[in-house]
């Protein structure tokens, strides 16, 4: 399936037009590029539930497990149990997902390159409201 997407178009995107905006939609939540960086940044690029959560930082269990679902349903992770007692539960990124790493550094490079001046367009526009 070709996709062809321009962000050139004029006016809105309607999302049945679109049939990768929910995934844009979900890239840009709250949580998953955070849950990505983390799994990222772990060895393995997996991790326990729990080590997950508290890597994270103030998402809640039940916000948690539904973006982990979420990214598995979009193959950017995989979940494995391990049958034991207590069950152990780890997630780790597929192929898709580091390779999703690749267009996230990008735009980390571009946030840290241009904060400054985001903080000073910031700080003018406070000024004048």
């Amino acid at each position: 399936m070709n996709v062809e997407i321009s962000i050139d178009a004029a006016g809105p995107i309607a999302p049945d037009l679109c049939p990768v905006r929910p995934l844009l939609d979900r890239m840009a939540d709250k949580w998953s590029l955070l849950v990505i960086a983390r799994l990222a940044e772990a060895p393995g690029s997996r991790l326990r539930f729990s080590k997950l959560m508290r890597a994270v930082g103030g998402v809640s269990q039940r916000m948690l497990t539904t973006t982990l679902r979420n990214l598995e349903r979009d193959g950017l992770v995989i979940r494995e149990v391990f049958a034991e007692v207590p069950p152990r539960v780890e997630y780790e990124l597929t192929e898709r997902g580091k390779s999703f790493l690749i267009p996230v550094r990008t735009l980390i490079g571009w946030l840290e390159a241009n904060w400054p001046d985001i903080q000073r367009s910031r700080e003018l526009y406070d000024k004048n409201e």
